[in-house]
């Protein structure tokens, strides 16, 4: 078993691992999705009026749709698919109008979930943790210790491609310059076994499995996938058959294994 993966193992069944956890992700009570009054003021006329078509074309512009249902994603794609498909539209506002108008309103103003913030509370995370955040002109030429590539997710994965030949088809939660090695990584927090959380461990693998460009690549993992269990998230993570640059470890334990990368090139 790697080191790595075996030392997160280690420290995700010791004493205070969630209570560090907090810090790569706190959770915080999320303020409410603001609606303006005059787009309420509207969807009550449309909801009153009777207008389906309407009050499902206003509803599709906002952040969150105040129902879940499998044809929605299509909906928002174009909106001559709701010319196209009027019973689709006549059964999903029927569901809406049998919440009744408050309840529509107070589902469309909900928090974002959390899962949805993961990504965003990691780059928080690691951009705070006390190395410099360099565009790519300066990041090629630094070489006074660990650096982080400034940018999203796919400008990251655009330097990792052109630069790196890494040849990635997603964004990266982070690429670092440590010494003169460049490490990719992606981030998951993985809160349930089963389904979604399942793929979303298999994605972060995915990284591993890849062996083109001259990066380190990181599975950075966090959550239930290090319980030691039968559960197939924990068999998965021991059964890795991990390479000398390819790891997969907790957040907590990040800055030292970059400092470890930074060490040994020395």
């Amino acid at each position: 078993m790697n080191e790595w993966t075996r030392k997160s193992i280690e420290k995700a069944n010791s004493p205070g691992y969630l209570d560090e956890l907090q810090e790569v992700y706190p959770v915080a009570q999320e303020a409410q999705r603001e609606i303006d009054q005059t787009v309420i003021e509207a969807l009550k006329q449309m909801y009153d009026g009777g207008d389906d078509l309407a009050l499902i074309k206003q509803l599709l512009k906002l952040e969150k749709f105040p129902i879940k249902d499998p044809y929605v994603a299509f909906l928002r794609k174009n909106e001559r698919f709701l010319q196209y498909n009027p019973q689709t539209v006549k059964r999903i506002a029927e569901r809406i109008r049998s919440m009744g108008f408050e309840a529509m309103i107070k589902s469309v103003e909900e928090p974002k979930e959390f899962n949805r913030q993961i990504g965003t509370l990691f780059s928080k995370w690691i951009q705070g943790i006390g190395y410099p955040i360099l565009p790519e002109n300066k990041l090629t030429a630094y070489n006074e210790g660990i650096a982080l590539l400034e940018g999203g997710d796919r400008q990251l994965m655009e330097f990792a491609n052109e630069i790196l030949g890494c040849k990635l088809n997603k964004g990266l939660d982070f690429l670092a310059k440590v010494g003169e090695t460049y490490v990719i990584g992606e981030a998951k927090f993985l809160t349930e076994y089963g389904g979604h959380q399942d793929r979303q461990l298999e994605d972060a693998l995915r990284l591993l499995e890849g062996t083109e460009g001259d990066a380190v690549r990181v599975a950075v993992l966090d959550g239930v996938v290090w319980i030691k269990s039968r559960a197939k998230m924990h068999k998965q993570i021991r059964g890795l058959k991990l390479k000398d640059r390819y790891t997969a470890l907790t957040a907590l334990l990040l800055k030292d294994f970059l400092q470890s990368l930074l060490q040994s090139s020395r």
